[in-house]
């Protein structure tokens, strides 16, 4: 490029509200650079052996310490009953108190930096759990647990939209959200080996916290060193190479990082009738996860099976869930729909639940066990969500927010799901399995609405255009100019 005209280009750009765009903005400027389809298919292999195996590995740390509790439990936990539900409630309430303030921190600092400090806080808080004895220790350490663990889906959601164009998005958040099922499998068969253990020097559930907390410092340390933070400044990317991987979203129109905080994005986000309709479907999905992720195993248990049993048996829910995930996360980028999938994803669940409902005290175990497996498959439908928000909106705070909206209210969800299988309803749980049937089939019609919603947005925008083209004389080159030169420009979808 002529050094002159690349003087210029920059001074225009510094006094232009551009110059408050991604921080992208400044690498590539406002006029898009090509580069071939085959290049760009080698450079997304390249982002593929790096940023899907350490998201994929952190997912699958969370979701396995996460849960540890609902492990513990079979295991010699000292806290049960009404207490244990309050100690499985802690988690959600730190997630809460801290998932804003973490948003914003994140925004101003390195994300994968951030990230990867969290995730060793709570590897060591994780090993703390092994040297609680009392409900205020294990309450006051699944807070603190909740609050590192606030950061994670916001900031992988984050990097999944800096790098990937939008009908990728959905298979690589589905790549790291599978883990959610596989931790249900290797956490089942690790429970079952450490069962075994006859409890001579520790109780079983303190050697679960050991494992679990030093491999969360070890998946800390990596991702630290080696997860990228943006396109702007990856490690393992050469300058060209990060032009490229700029310019490969940057018709999405969904921009990269910003680190100026926005309030008119707040606003807007707030403003946005869809936001409180992706509030709501993620509360309909996490009060069923929130119930069946800490009484899964206490529920298959009550079939009439062992506690070794019980941690084989419960494993094929987790394969279901995995399977679920890609295939959804598959469907919503080839036919760039996002709410069918959640739609097609929660009707299996609606007939597990049924058939635990139908066939109790049935004894017949094997129609129980296989309704509890079709549960697995509505563990899809978060990933979705995911992907919704990673696609459908645009401007980085604006994007911040309502990550943080959808896990806030994925905790509110958590929260209301660990009193829905009440201590007086057991063994069976019919009540709660018969509240889980009513929130799954209000999803199916509040993912139908939102679908609704943006089909008639995207034909309003569409006759929008037209109208631009029609007074400014514009051709669809125009048009395709001007996104390019607003791409990174940090404006959200309505702006």
């Amino acid at each position: 490029m002529d050094s002159e005209k690349e003087t210029s280009s920059c001074e225009e750009l510094a006094n232009s509200p551009l110059f408050e765009g991604d921080e992208a903005l400044r690498l590539v400027g406002t006029q898009a650079q090509k580069f071939s389809e085959e290049y760009n298919r080698r450079l997304r292999n390249k982002l593929d052996m790096v940023i899907i195996p350490i998201t994929a590995t952190v997912y699958f740390t969370q979701f396995l310490d996460k849960t540890s509790l609902n492990y513990a439990s079979i295991m010699g936990f000292p806290v049960t009953g009404q207490d244990y539900n309050l100690v499985s409630m802690a988690f959600y309430l730190g997630f809460i108190v801290w998932e804003f303030p973490t948003v914003y921190i994140a925004q101003k600092l390195r994300l994968g930096k951030y990230l990867g400090v969290n995730i060793i806080m709570w590897g060591v808080v994780l090993l703390c759990h092994a040297f609680a004895n009392s409900f205020q220790a294990f309450f006051a350490l699944r807070f603190i647990l909740g609050m590192c663990e606030s950061c994670v889906a916001p900031i992988l959601i984050s990097i999944i939209s800096m790098f990937y164009r939008k009908n990728e998005q959905g298979t690589r958040i589905a790549y790291f959200y599978t883990m959610l099922g596989l931790t249900q499998v290797f956490g089942g068969f690790i429970a079952y080996g450490i069962s075994f253990y006859n409890g001579g020097v520790m109780a079983p559930y303190k050697i679960v916290y050991y494992l679990l907390g030093s491999l969360a410092i070890i998946v800390g340390i990596i991702t630290l060193l080696w997860l990228p933070d943006s396109p702007v400044n990856a490690w393992m990317l050469t300058k060209e190479e990060r032009i490229a991987s700029l310019e490969r979203v940057r018709d999405d129109q969904g921009g990269t990082e910003n680190r100026k905080f926005k309030k008119e994005q707040v606003i807007e986000t707030l403003l946005d009738v869809r936001t409180w309709l992706i509030v709501l479907a993620t509360m309909l999905t996490d009060i069923p996860s929130g119930g069946l992720t800490n009484f899964s195993d206490i529920i298959i248990k009550n079939f009439g099976y062992t506690t070794r049993q019980t941690l084989i048996l419960a494993t094929p829910a987790g394969l279901v869930s995995a399977i679920s995930v890609v295939v959804c996360g598959y469907y919503s980028d080839k036919k760039g729909e996002r709410m069918l999938p959640v739609i097609y994803a929660t009707l299996p669940t609606l007939l597990g639940v049924a058939l635990m409902i139908g066939f109790n005290n049935s004894g017949q175990k094997g129609v129980l066990l296989f309704g509890s497996y079709l549960i697995g498959s509505f563990g899809s439908t978060l990933s979705i969500i995911y992907a919704y928000n990673a696609s459908n909106t645009s401007g980085y705070t604006k994007k911040l927010t309502i990550n943080a909206l959808t896990m806030i209210f994925f905790c509110v969800g958590n929260i209301i799901g660990t009193e829905i299988f009440q201590p007086q309803d057991a063994p069976a749980y019919i009540p709660g399995k018969a509240a889980i049937m009513v929130l799954l089939s209000m999803q199916i019609g509040v993912a139908y609405l939102l679908r609704r919603i943006n089909v008639k947005l995207n034909i309003k925008r569409r006759a929008v255009i037209e109208e631009i083209k029609r007074e400014k004389g514009w051709t669809d080159d125009d048009v395709q100019k001007e996104k390019e030169r607003r791409a990174f420009a940090d404006m959200t979808d309505k702006q």
